[in-house]
């Protein structure tokens, strides 16, 4: 079955001004990255590429009589100098706009890859707007949203090399946790483990490491917080090894980060064999409803399950700052560790195996 890329224009190709109008030469800016990844995606993959907006009046193909707007044919021109050309150009001509089927999130100008022909489960929908996150979910095709954590670097080595995403429930006498993964998120996160400092440091993970996470877990805490920190890692290095899949194409290793009174430093390698060294000192006895012995176990219990190499060591004098900035180093380095160059997708080991 036939697969497609629908793509917007305004704000995704081209940069979109304040006042949405890309009516001058003045105005017209390509979206960083977005000519290479066009490129990319029509030189490496067999997805059809669609252009589907909103936006009329940049030129002939909105208003075949007038000449005054030639910044959309010059977008065309610039991309087919490069050899990126666009199967088909659907753009709302209807005005007002309003309440039309045609216009997104509406999918009345894509009735034609809704027949059976196109297998629209692996299709994507790229844009800007939730508008477009809403037209992927009415036509049964998954999105791509450009925001701080979703450039045209990481749309490429999505659409090209797959989604990493994992999930894994664990049930014991002790804790039921699940974990949900994804390491071309945004940097959301939904964690609830009934202990609010652990939280705040697992949301750490989830902001500055720029993947999506989400933990709920129901422990013990009657008896004490030791099940649910140590489970919760184990099922978050889990998730982790799971959506990495092959490893293929990751940089494999990752970063110190200052943090006040602090340095803090992680360095982490995806090799495949675990091992921790802790080089961190805690007088305080606990940080919130967390004691302080528990976070040598909780990154010992992730580098077990994770399979990661990890070195970790903090100096400093205020205990939050120290503990903290350990969690923001360790979320930059998995960031960088497990981003892909789709250029050199190949195992980054010369055993040929991690």
């Amino acid at each position: 079955m036939k697969k497609a890329l629908f793509i917007d224009r305004d704000g995704t190709i081209l940069r979109e001004p304040e006042d949405e109008q890309i009516d001058s030469f003045e105005k017209f800016q390509f979206v960083e990255g977005a000519i290479t990844a066009l490129h990319f995606l029509r030189q490496h993959t067999d997805y059809e590429l669609v252009m589907v907006s909103n936006q009329d009046g940049l030129g002939t193909d909105s208003y075949p009589e007038a000449d005054f707007w030639p910044t959309h044919n010059l977008m065309l021109d610039v991309l087919k100098s490069v050899g990126v050309t666009f199967d088909r150009i659907l753009i709302d001509r209807s005005f007002p706009h309003e309440g039309l089927p045609t216009r997104k999130p509406g999918t009345a100008m894509l009735t034609d890859y809704m027949d059976g022909s196109y297998d629209l489960a692996s299709c994507w929908v790229i844009g800007d707007r939730q508008t477009d996150a809403r037209l992927a979910v009415n036509l049964g095709c998954k999105s791509l949203i450009l925001t701080e954590g979703m450039d045209w670097e990481k749309v490429t080595s999505v659409v090209f090399a797959g989604e990493r995403e994992a999930s894994i429930t664990r049930t014991t006498h002790e804790t039921d946790i699940t974990v949900r993964v994804n390491l071309d998120g945004n940097g959301r996160a939904d964690i609830h483990t009934g202990l609010g400092f652990f939280d705040h440091m697992l949301e750490q993970i989830a902001r500055h490491g720029m993947i999506d996470l989400e933990v709920s877990c129901k422990g013990d805490l009657h008896v004490d917080e030791h099940h649910t920190i140590e489970d919760t890692a184990i099922v978050l290095g889990q998730c982790l090894e799971k959506a990495l899949g092959d490893k293929r194409g990751i940089e494999r290793y990752g970063y110190c980060l200052p943090m006040d009174d602090c340095l803090c430093q992680v360095a982490m390698d995806f090799g495949g064999r675990p091992w921790l060294v802790w080089d961190a000192e805690f007088h305080r006895e606990r940080v919130g409803e967390m004691p302080t012995e528990m976070f040598l176990h909780f990154f010992k219990s992730l580098s077990d399950s994770a399979r990661i190499n990890l070195n970790i060591k903090a100096e400093g004098t205020n205990e939050h700052h120290k503990i903290e900035g350990i969690f923001k180093a360790f979320a930059r380095s998995l960031r960088m560790a497990v981003r892909r160059d789709v250029n050199h997708f190949q195992l980054p080991s010369s055993k040929g195996l991690l």
